[in-house]
């Protein structure tokens, strides 16, 4: 078994810290910033920062649906993880300042991947997926700080 990992980056214009509270607010902004990708969601405990518990359905594909109940954690003042308890997928959230009205967002999705003929397939196509998917929901972010 091998890692599996991918990281989808945008600049948006806004203040780190804007950013931060943005996405660690879930119960309000982060239901907005959602792609139809993920159904389903709901903060089950929490829902600001570390100690939230959060649950969604994450649609890869029309067949590969995954079902996750997430725990936040901060990393640091500048972003924070989500881990699975379903599965071995950990996102993390990072944002740094690039300069006083602008900051660069990072988020990494990484997993055990599969084996074999399975695994090859994985490694191949999920980061393109997620990337696209992850990239909708930055778009939707720097739309959201924009206002």
């Amino acid at each position: 078994m091998s890692t599996v990992s991918t990281t989808t980056s945008r600049r948006i214009e806004a203040p780190a810290e804007r950013i931060v509270a943005a996405l660690a607010d879930y119960r309000g902004t982060r239901p907005r910033l959602l792609p139809g990708h993920f159904t389903d969601y709901k903060v089950v405990e929490g829902g600001s920062g570390a100690g939230t518990v959060v649950h969604w359905r994450l649609h890869a594909t029309r067949k590969r649906v995954r079902d996750v109940l997430a725990d936040v954690s901060a990393t640091d003042a500048h972003g924070f993880a989500e881990v699975d308890r379903n599965s071995s997928l950990r996102t993390t959230w990072r944002v740094e300042a690039d300069g006083p009205e602008a900051s660069e967002v990072l988020v990494t999705n990484e997993w055990t991947g599969a084996t074999g003929v399975g695994g090859f397939f994985e490694r191949t196509f999920a980061p393109r997926g997620l990337d696209r998917i992850y990239g909708e929901l930055l778009d939707n972010l720097a739309a959201d700080v924009a206002r």
